[in-house]
């Protein structure tokens, strides 16, 4: 009889529906109870059967509740709750730029004051006079080039007509003897021409012997 009415009385409180608690006091004051005794719990499991425990809580605030069965555990821990900083840290930079360059861009400026938007005119000034002032570096930076590839080619040039003189004057020096009835002109403008005199007649021809007829 004693049973039966122990179990009534289990059945009887019900079943707690698991959700967040709307109250903040009574939410702060059932995140202590619960984490002290989780906490209890892990070190318990850890020495009853000697298991490697480790442990990690975070209150709504951010802050860091941590347990650990040996030293090893906690400062692999204690650097992952560091990487989870730094990660959230990150994301969040990462989510300042992306807006910041939506804004560069003229989006999303419902948001923003007259202020804002005088600071945001300002970043864009700035930007189009480092813009301009890089893109007059790289023209004059090309004009400087094609400046040296044009004495380079004058240069050239100078060298190429020094030479050509120089063989001119070479062959005018050494120039050969003509033979008769060939004639040569040299001009800059005007090939060279050869050409062949005609024979010239025999004065004394051998006069063929007139045989005489008795």
């Amino acid at each position: 009889m004693g049973e039966l009415c122990w179990q009534r009385k289990i059945m009887g409180r019900g079943k707690i529906v698991i959700r967040r608690i709307d109250n903040t006091t009574s939410r702060q004051v059932t995140f202590s109870k619960r984490r002290n005794g989780l906490l209890k719990k892990a070190k318990e499991l850890s020495i009853l059967c000697d298991a490697e425990v480790g442990l990690i809580i975070f209150s709504s605030t951010g802050r860091l509740y941590d347990f650990s069965s040996s030293r090893f555990l906690y400062i692999s821990f204690f650097s992952l709750s560091f990487w989870q900083r730094e990660a959230a840290s990150l994301r969040q930079q990462l989510h300042n730029l992306q807006e910041s360059h939506r804004q560069l861009l003229g989006e999303e400026l419902s948001g923003l004051n007259i202020k804002d938007l005088q600071n945001l005119e300002n970043q864009l000034d700035m930007s189009l006079h480092s813009v301009r002032m890089k893109k007059e570096q790289l023209l004059i930076e090309e004009i400087e080039e094609l400046k040296q590839k044009g004495n380079l080619l004058h240069l050239e040039n100078v060298e190429l007509y020094k030479k050509i003189y120089d063989v001119r004057r070479t062959g005018v020096d050494n120039a050969p003897v003509i033979p008769h009835g060939f004639s040569f002109m040299e001009n800059r403008d005007v090939r060279v021409h050869l050409e062949l005199s005609q024979p010239q007649h025999q004065k004394d021809r051998v006069q063929p012997r007139s045989s005489k007829l008795r």
